[in-house]
């Protein structure tokens, strides 16, 4: 099974809170990705660098992983799964952060799980196999 990472798991790494790659190396017998939107999210972290050094660290962070992860794109058929869960969590007041919506769409259209440390929010997605890495 696929497992998309989280962005918080992947800053998580970058700010050495977590040990990712301790994390994959450990479950390497699972399959990574990114999905297009968490690369947005990420990447804005580079945008908003307070000065050049933290641009460029940051930069290469993500360069890195972006080399090793397949990035799975928002689709016309992930916006037709968005589209039913954000209709069926608003109608349950159980509305999520956009970016974990488009996510979730993306893992559920796939047949893949999330790794996150936001497990309350991807909770309320039926279905959704949800890890946190530990």
């Amino acid at each position: 099974m696929t497992i998309f990472l989280d962005a918080d798991v992947i800053i998580g790494g970058e700010k050495q809170r977590f040990d990712l790659q301790q994390w994959l190396s450990k479950n390497s017998t699972e399959s990574f990705a990114l999905a297009a939107t968490t690369v947005a999210e990420l990447w804005h972290g580079v945008e908003r660098a307070t000065n050049e050094k933290q641009r460029k660290l940051r930069r290469s962070y993500l360069d890195s992983l972006f080399t090793v992860l397949p990035i799975i794109p928002y689709s016309h058929s992930t916006a037709i799964v968005h589209a039913r869960l954000w209709a069926m969590l608003d109608k349950r007041g159980e509305m999520i952060g956009y970016y974990d919506l488009i996510l979730s769409a993306a893992a559920v259209e796939h047949d893949c799980a999330i790794a996150t440390f936001n497990e309350k929010h991807f909770a309320r997605i039926p279905n959704l196999k949800v890890f946190v890495p530990k």
